[in-house]
């Protein structure tokens, strides 16, 4: 059991409580009473819900600033880096290490959940159980939220569909609620009908989230010259467009494109520090909000962001919004960055601090000089401080970032067990 006292302001979500303490019940999740056990100091600090990273390649970590790989059309950038893939050899020791940078990065910026969308698997990997394992064990041992989505690019539709029964057996059922297992095929750029359709059946059966991404620059190129078609036809058609659906990106949407999907209630991510740097589109951001459909942030991988820090992701969202459509509001993007990810996600437990809510919170420390002359402190976390890190971090009322160094493992160490494989195999 922890108790949170001393902060200057407590964001649950819906609710800003100056001052005052949250209390985290031995069952992780916020108690409306208070408790005994330990107390986490949050003096001078802005405690808001954990974030939700709802797009994330966590294998890219493994994969950043790739030469060719930065502002390149995405016909280009996605053999490139299928090649880096090759080259370097994908198994179930290089996803550990790449995911456990990936969930400490997140971690240490205030990030307790990720979802990630591993697409590549190479025949050698087998059914898949031993790279999600890594991916889960990775997570695990540092004490973030993983949402593993096996995800399709060009595999064989009963091969994908096979190995994601298998993963959802041996990842699925945690009752602890730290590994939640999805699908997701890569767009209708990379697999047809009947790829959707398998791993369809296999969330219905298993009752997962189904996730994929739509209208990047590719997909809108190669869904007309493939089908004749507009990426959300074909997945309207087959049956992705759906309240179970996550369709990340959606850069190339027309309004009525948009109403289409917020009728059946699909949810979206917006990727912007991927999307914008990379020159492939911007999502209107706000129109989809405001046509009622439920949206999150992500930060996509390390192949095109390099960076898994939603909170400057979420920064640029805030920026790039008054672009593409209305200007938005601080308070509503950490909006879509805690609760609106996590509704992505099916977990409306988790971006909330409210009685009964998951316990994942983080204390901002608001007294440097970055935040001197800051009139309103919540606001602030997004305007000021663009690489903003956080004092603490606590996933199901455990402590995982303690004055902003990883509890489990020293920073340097899960750095240097990436570095060293890397090294071992000069393919890069």
């Amino acid at each position: 059991m922890l108790t949170v006292r001393g902060a200057e302001l407590v964001w649950t979500g819906e609710t800003e409580r100056p001052g005052g303490e949250l209390a985290c019940d031995r069952d992780g999740l916020v108690s409306a009473a208070p408790v005994d056990g330990d107390v986490l100091d949050a003096s001078g600090c802005v405690v808001t819900p954990g974030l939700v990273n709802a797009h994330h390649h966590l294998l890219q970590s493994a994969f950043r600033t790739l030469p060719g790989t930065r502002g390149v059309p995405m016909r280009e950038w996605l053999p490139r880096m299928a090649s880096a893939y090759a080259a370097l050899g994908v198994d179930a020791e290089l996803a550990h290490r790449a995911a456990a940078v990936g969930v400490a990065e997140s971690l240490l910026s205030g990030v307790t959940t990720v979802a990630d969308h591993h697409l590549t698997w190479p025949a050698s990997t087998g059914d898949g159980v031993a790279i999600a394992s890594a991916v889960a064990a990775a997570a695990a041992e540092l004490g973030g939220r993983l949402v593993f989505v096996r995800g399709s690019a060009r595999d064989d539709p009963e091969t994908a569909a096979a190995s994601a029964d298998a993963i959802a057996h041996a990842l699925g059922g945690d009752p602890t609620g730290m590994v939640q297992v999805a699908v997701g095929p890569a767009g209708v750029h990379s697999d047809g009908p009947e790829t959707f359709a398998l791993l369809g059946e296999v969330a219905a059966r298993h009752g997962l989230r189904r996730r994929t991404q739509a209208n990047e620059q590719v997909d809108v190129e190669v869904a007309a010259q493939r089908y004749g078609r507009r990426p959300l036809d074909l997945l309207d058609e087959w049956g992705w467009l759906a309240p179970d659906v996550t369709l990340a990106h959606l850069c190339g949407v027309t309004p009525a494109e948009i109403m289409r999907v917020a009728t059946t209630g699909a949810s979206a991510t917006h990727a912007p520090g991927c999307d914008l740097p990379m020159g492939w589109g911007v999502a209107p951001a706000a129109a989809l909000a405001d046509a009622g459909i439920p949206l999150g942030l992500g930060t996509s991988g390390g192949g095109s962001n390099d960076a898994g820090h939603l909170l400057a992701d979420a920064r640029l969202a805030l920026q790039v919004a008054p672009l593409v459509g209305r200007a938005v509001a601080a308070r509503e993007v950490l909006g879509w960055a805690t609760a609106g990810s996590a509704a992505g996600l099916g977990r409306p437990e988790l971006g909330r601090l409210e009685p009964g809510s998951a316990a994942d919170l983080v204390c901002w420390d608001v007294t440097g000089v970055a935040d001197a002359g800051v009139a309103d402190p919540l606001a602030g976390l997004l305007w000021a401080a663009p690489g903003r890190k956080p004092r603490h971090v606590v996933v199901a009322g455990r402590v995982v970032v303690r004055d902003g160094r990883l509890v489990a493992r020293p920073e340097r160490e899960v750095a240097s067990g990436l570095r060293a494989l890397l090294a071992a195999r000069p393919s890069r």
